[in-house]
Parts: structure tokens; sequence; C-alpha cells
């Protein structure tokens, strides 16, 4: 592997030689990735957006929209005597009625009209609302933020992080927010040290404070496993495995990916422990506690049998507990086999969020973790029954405060690395996570709809996932390239590094480590208010 400047050579297999999704076992060659901001627009002919824009038979390719239009909405190539159909996903809406470039109204043919669009209004659900969709979808294109109106920040839950907001975003009877121009948005770090036992094991540094969560081989497509991975490497951060096993095609990323050993032990080998620098014991999901993993049989290809040894075609199910731990020895028994097995790894713990989770962490301390993964009920793709992630577990907002203000008055909170996963879905969620005692975050679900996820709910079946996501049928993933969703990851994180960036700034840290516990900077909307409304003036302390 070669580092130079933001671009980094490792050798990978060629993408595209196994259209069924087995792994690569040879074909080597160079693969550069960068962190770079390139355009990655749309798969699809007609993107999706909050408004559409009509052109009717009296348009006589003027041009004269595609000449004011700042936001590219229309076109009219050199040489052709058309205009192509607008790309309504760059349209501002009737914010646009307001200024002087509005094409509707300078139109000579009056042929345009502008529309809401009833198909994106039937997309989405509380926490995932259409906007948040469609301006994940504008972050993965871009690499920033939305411009054009759309709601990057919150959801439409109701609770949660729907329900925090950071001091400066009080509207008039909040409290005062501290504005600061004196930090060098340039000058700010948001990259986290893992390893904080003192414990002769190497240092595990990662610039964003996000890695991405565990999705199994079998689970979701060859190329959205490769395309974490490789937006792992650009950013110094990591992506996890899940429980199916270590794909081959992951091989190039090693040093990038966490290795997961679950209760099906569905893939693990002590070759694969030992060539990564983070391994995580999952005892626990906050999707789906109580009830264990489950793949259903028309996901289990051949590809995906051979890699968790078992049979083409049969369900396979994970059991919820480790039924070899039932104590703090038990389980540092476990962490013991991970550290023999692999002497430089550091080890984490995944534990969903029980009542008596902040006991929970502690015991992970003692048995020896490196970090204490918490996953709250949020979080989840379609695979995760309903009946589990709305009604068990305790939300994440509450278990991160909970585990840290336990940690700290254990004393022991700076020699372990806390970080959350469930449901955080914006560059805000995460910081907001992070004030309330979190180190870092994981991310699952966001990555898929940067990918052109439509919260559809149903990749549990193997031809389920219509955009070739969330499926091992070998027709729909070739839908998506490697290199397109690599593209929109790397687009995606940069745009949450230049939202984290600019809301550092706004509160006068140098750091995404001053932010953490840092509750005084958060406010709570009370169960009357609504953005606008008013809001409670005490802070939120818990």
């Amino acid at each position: 592997m070669t580092l130079s400047g933001n671009n980094i050579e490792v050798f990978a297999a060629s993408d595209g030689k196994h259209p069924d999704g087995e792994p690569s076992t040879g074909g080597a060659g160079v693969d550069t990735v960068t962190r770079e901001v390139r355009l990655a627009p749309d798969r699809y002919r007609n993107a999706l957006a909050k408004y559409k824009v009509f052109r009717s038979a009296a348009c006589k390719a003027c041009g004269k929209c595609a000449a004011i239009c700042p936001h590219g909405v229309h076109a009219k190539p050199d040489n052709y005597a058309f205009t192509v159909r607008p790309q309504d996903h760059r349209c501002i809406g009737p914010a646009c009625a307001k200024t002087d470039h509005f094409c509707v109204a300078h139109c000579p043919q009056k042929a345009l009209t502008l529309q809401r669009n009833l198909s994106t209004d039937c997309m989405g659900d509380p926490r995932w609302t259409s906007e948040l969709i469609l301006s994940t979808w504008h972050e993965a294109e871009t690499g920033h933020a939305p411009d054009n109106g759309l709601q990057y920040r919150v959801g439409e839950s109701g609770g949660g992080f729907d329900r925090i907001r950071f001091c400066f975003e009080a509207p008039d009877g909040g409290p005062d927010a501290p504005v600061t121009t004196s930090v060098d948005p340039a000058s700010i770090d948001t990259g986290l040290d893992l390893n904080h036992r003192e414990d002769g094991r190497p240092q595990v540094h990662i610039d964003i404070p996000v890695y991405g969560g565990g999705m199994s081989f079998g689970s979701v497509s060859i190329h959205t496993i490769v395309a974490k991975a490789r937006a792992a490497l650009a950013w110094n951060s990591f992506t996890c495995t899940g429980e199916g096993g270590f794909p081959d095609r992951l091989k190039p990323y090693d040093d990038h990916v966490i290795t997961q050993v679950a209760t099906g032990l569905f893939g693990i080998r002590e070759e694969t422990i030992q060539r990564v620098r983070i391994v995580e014991f999952k005892y626990a999901q906050g999707a789906k506690p109580g009830l264990g993993g489950h793949l259903l049989g028309d996901k289990n290809t051949p590809a995906v049998a051979r890699m968790r040894e078992a049979v083409a075609g049969n369900a396979l199910f994970s059991p919820f507990p480790f039924h070899s731990v039932y104590s703090v020895e038990d389980h540092k028994k476990h962490l013991d086999w991970i550290k023999q097995t692999n002497p430089h790894a550091l080890v984490s713990v995944k534990v969903s969020t029980p009542t008596d989770v902040d006991m929970v962490a502690v015991g992970s301390y003692y048995a020896g973790a490196h970090i204490v993964h918490l996953d709250g009920s949020y979080g989840g793709t379609g695979a995760a029954p309903d009946i589990a992630k709305k009604n068990i577990a305790m939300p994440i907002e509450y278990a991160i405060s909970k585990v840290h203000k336990f940690l700290t008055a254990e004393g022991i909170r700076d020699k372990v690395t806390l970080v959350s996963s469930g449901g955080l879905r914006t560059a805000f969620d995460v910081l907001k996570a992070i004030a309330l005692g979190a180190d870092g975050v994981v991310i699952g679900t966001a990555e898929m709809v940067a990918l052109g996820c439509v919260r559809c709910a149903c990749c549990e079946s193997g031809r389920g996932c219509p955009r070739g996501i969330a499926s091992t049928d070998p027709e729909l993933m070739q839908q998506m390239t490697l290199e397109w969703a690599t593209q929109r990851l790397i687009n995606l994180h940069a745009a949450w590094r230049e939202q984290m960036v600019a809301v550092l700034s706004r509160l006068g840290l140098t750091s995404i480590r001053e932010l953490r516990g840092r509750t005084d900077l958060l406010y709570y909307l009370d169960k009357e208010a609504r953005p606008g409304a008013g809001v409670t003036t005490e802070a939120a302390k818990s």
C-alpha cells in the first residue's frame, strides 16, 4: 500500500469479474482511492425530487430557461433544436419565484409550470422523511449540504434526536448562542484515537468520528460491501464485515476493516482475525435485541453459503446469546481469545441498550474491551422486525448519556472509547450523540440511503431491493457500479465533515473531542414546542 497526499493506492481485485457476487481470489490490480469530492449523479435517468418542473408542448426550445437558471435545472445542448428534460432534483422550488431567474415567469411561451412532486411525498417515514432521503442523496452526489431548501438536519419523528437542538439553533426565547469567529475551520480536528487503555497495543486513529457498521456478505451486495471499505480507506476510517464472514475482495482493505464475531460464528477464521486491526464481538443488536440474526433462504446464494459454510437456499439463524457467556469472567475469556489470536488488534464490544447498559459497559471495560459500541433501537434496515426495533431497548440518546456518566463516575471514562449507533441519519445527529457523551458513531442506513435506498423495507428478500443495494441477486447487483458507489460514500463523508466543522467553529471548539459530553450546548424541545414555536429555556442536562 502506498500513500501520497489524498491519493491512496492498494492492490485490489478488479470489479465486475463475478456477476454472481462471489468473492474474488485473484486478478489483482492497482486501486486508487481519493477523498476528493467528485460529482456522482443519480444513476437513474429521472431522479426523484421534491418538485417537478413541467414543460408543455408550447415550448419553442428558445433556451431562455437554460440561460437564466443558475441551478442547472434546464439545459439546451449545443447544435440541438430542443431543450432536454428538466433536472427536477436541482430545483429550489417556490423560493425561486422571489428571484430574478424564475424560469416559470420568464418563459416567453408560458410553457413551464412548477408543482410539488407527489411521488416523493409518498416516500419515507417520520424518522427518515422524504426530505432527509433527498438531502442525503444530494450530499452523496455533490459532497455538500443541500442549498435548495431541503431539510437535512432533523426528521419529523417528534422524539429522539429530532427533539434535540444545538443552542445556536434556538428560536426567539431560547438560550443565547455562543458565537465565535476566532476558530479557523481549516484548523479544526475531527480525528479520534481509539485505544485509551495504554496496554501496549497499537494506537488506531481515524480522521473522522464516524465509521461504517456491520452489513454482512449475504445481507447486502458485494459492491456495497467493497464500496464501504474503499470509502473507509479514503477517509482513514473503518467498515465492519457484519456476521457473514470476510470476503476475499476485502483483503486489500484489511487495515480499514473490522471483522465481527457474532453468535452464529459464520465464516469466522483465525486467519481473518489475524489480518485486521479491530475485532468486534456482537453480543446484541439494538434493532432486534432478544431475537438474534436471520438470513432468509433466497438471499443465501451459493457464494454466500460457501462463505458461511452452510447449505445454499437454507435460512440461516444466529442465536440471541453467546451460550458460552453468562458472566463478566466468561466475557473476558472471549476477549482474551481474540487478543491471543491477534496480539495487535483492538477489541470492540457491541451491545444493545437494556436498562442496565451502564453496568454492561463497565463490565466490558474490565473484561478488556478497548471500544464499547452501544446500538440503540432506532436503527436497523428493512430486514429488522418492527416489533423489535420500535418496542425493545432503550433509545440511544438516553443510553449514551447514562453510560457516559457512569463511566465518568467510575473513573474510567478516559480509558475506553464509547461509540454509538442506532438511527443516526445526519451530521447533526452525529454531533448530538457526541455532545451527549459518545466519542464517535457508527452508521449503516445512512450509507444505504446515499447509494439510492428509498426505504421500501424489503431488504430481507433476495430480489426485494429494487436498486440492488441490499441484494444478492446477480442481475440486480449489476445496477450499481463499484466506482459510483464508492464516490457516493466518499462524498457523503465529505458533506458531513464539512457540516461538523461548521458547527464546531460556531461553538468555538477546535476539536471534535472537545464536544464530548457538552450537554450545555444542547437544548430539548418541550412536549408542546415545535421548531420555531418556542422552546424550554433549560439546556438538556442528561
